[in-house]
């Protein structure tokens, strides 16, 4: 059962984000805003949504070990995995503007990370230690920092509408009743097809025998970042570029900030040095990417595969350690 349930989710998913990605597409050409901006903020957010939802039960039923190893590990295939797939599709292009705020921003929060931590020390890392500590005022904080980019980016908007060329408003449009169900739809879709592949994926690791923070790292973050990846890829394939970007950078920025926030002002967290070791490979994988990106403006499909043998190399250290 759990198989039939894995296939159907993989559909759900499928077909969710393909019209997720026709009505986006298509309110960003009503309202006149760069697709760009729809793909950091209502994209970014639907994808992000079985994130959210995993990870706050788990702060709920005091289980932070999953809800901050979703987390990392979900950025961490979002940048290496989805960008990796969307590059090969074909090369995949960021505006100046991604890679001149909100890509650095995101580096950004990531480091923050490092920081909110109560007594870190050297010996304590060697030591293996828990150290790593996100208590409800670092929650709080990302909360407000959150808020930020929420208010920059609709500011953005709102100054780059005048900026929609000729072309771009010529763009077949649904009308707008059209494109908010397909949103809707979509969304429920990807939703729903993400819990789905969640549930049946992590019984089938259960059932091998595989233990809970491998199921954390791996399946989960899979699981929960399949919406991203089938959303960027579909959004790649119609040469939706900004949208594939857009949402990839938005979705790690969701998931620190939002994600983290709400759960470790939930309950306060406190892990171990793995922790620490996970979010310096999250932050190496940022700035790889971001040289990538910015080098030549746009993600070839030699980096893509680069990218996903990377991606490999981290799945085994987690298997390894």
């Amino acid at each position: 059962m759990e198989y039939l349930m894995l296939i159907v989710g993989f559909l759900l998913l499928i077909k969710g984000a393909d019209l997720f990605v026709d009505g986006s597409s298509s309110v960003a050409k009503i309202l006149k805003i760069p697709t760009i901006i729809i793909g950091l903020t209502v994209v970014a957010f639907g994808t992000s949504m079985p994130e959210l939802s995993v990870s706050a039960t788990a702060a709920i039923k005091g289980n932070n070990d999953l809800a901050v190893s979703n987390v990392l590990g979900s950025n961490i295939f979002n940048l290496l995995v989805v960008l990796g797939c969307c590059a090969l599709v074909q090369p995949v292009r960021a505006k100046w503007s991604l890679l001149r705020k909100e890509f650095p921003f995101s580096i950004f929060i990531t480091l923050i990370l490092l920081l909110l931590n109560s007594d870190f020390s050297i010996t304590k890392v060697w030591k293996g230690d828990q150290i790593f500590v996100l208590g409800r005022w670092s929650g709080i904080l990302l909360l407000a920092l959150f808020v930020v980019f929420l208010f920059a980016t609709v500011r953005s908007a709102l100054k780059s509408r005048d900026e929609i060329t000729a072309y771009e408003e010529d763009y077949k449009m649904m009308s707008p009743l059209k494109s908010g169900i397909y949103i809707v739809i979509g969304l429920a879709g990807i939703i729903w097809g993400g819990d789905l592949v969640v549930d049946s994926a992590t019984s089938i690791a259960v059932d091998f025998g595989l233990s809970q923070t491998f199921i954390g790292l791996t399946i989960v973050a899979l699981g929960t970042s399949l919406p991203e990846l089938v959303t960027s890829m579909v959004a790649a394939g119609k040469g939706e570029n900004d949208l594939a970007v857009g949402n990839v950078v938005g979705s790690n920025i969701f998931n620190i900030l939002l994600i983290l926030g709400v759960s470790s002002v939930i309950t306060p967290i406190r892990l171990d040095v793995t922790a620490v070791y996970d979010t310096l490979i999250l932050v190496a994988a940022s700035i790889i990417v971001y040289i990538a990106a910015i080098s030549k403006h746009e993600i070839k499909k030699m980096e893509g595969a680069l990218f996903l043998l990377a991606y490999l190399a981290f799945f085994v250290y987690i298997l390894l350690r």
